[in-house]
């Protein structure tokens, strides 16, 4: 019975020490991260405001898929994209605002050159996150919004931090 125990409080233990790392690393990409804006791209009208977020579409994300579907020209499926993680190239420009390179295949950064973390998933590419939740009455603070401003990880994890006119 003593040995359940000390086993059921050492997990607990391991759960809260692991979940407090994972807070601790994204709280030093937050104070610490490369900043990075990637611009906006439109939404539908009808879910760009759905009470308090705003669903999210970024350019680099369409330039990225193009990229992924010149790649996969030759295969058997050109025009689908599977589900997939990589990473993309940027360079920024002298306003952090990011513009689109390559797809990354492991070559050396040059100059200003990021690499940022991406998801495909259901035939869209995905960054960090998909919509952003503001506090309540506040959507008209963020209707012009033209980038999203994210923090990025050494890793090229991003973290998105707010909305940009």
């Amino acid at each position: 019975m003593k040995l359940t125990k000390l086993v059921a409080v050492l997990g607990l233990l391991l759960i809260l020490l692991a979940v407090n790392w994972s807070i601790y690393k994204q709280e030093q990409v937050l104070a610490q991260g490369k900043t990075v804006l990637l611009k906006l791209a439109p939404v539908d009208p009808r879910s760009l405001m759905r009470g308090d977020y705003m669903a999210l579409q970024f350019e680099i994300a369409n330039q990225i898929r193009s990229a992924l579907l010149h790649q996969n020209a030759d295969s058997q499926t050109p025009y689908k994209l599977e589900p997939q993680e990589g990473y993309v190239v940027v360079k920024l420009n002298q306003q952090n605002q990011a513009e689109f390179v390559r797809i990354d295949h492991g070559d050396a950064l040059v100059g200003n050159e990021l690499r940022l973390f991406f998801r495909v998933r259901h035939g869209m590419v995905k960054f960090a996150t998909n919509a952003f939740f503001f506090q309540e009455g506040k959507a008209s603070e963020y209707e012009n919004a033209e980038f999203g401003e994210f923090r990025v990880g050494d890793d090229g994890n991003l973290l998105l931090v707010d909305l940009k006119q």
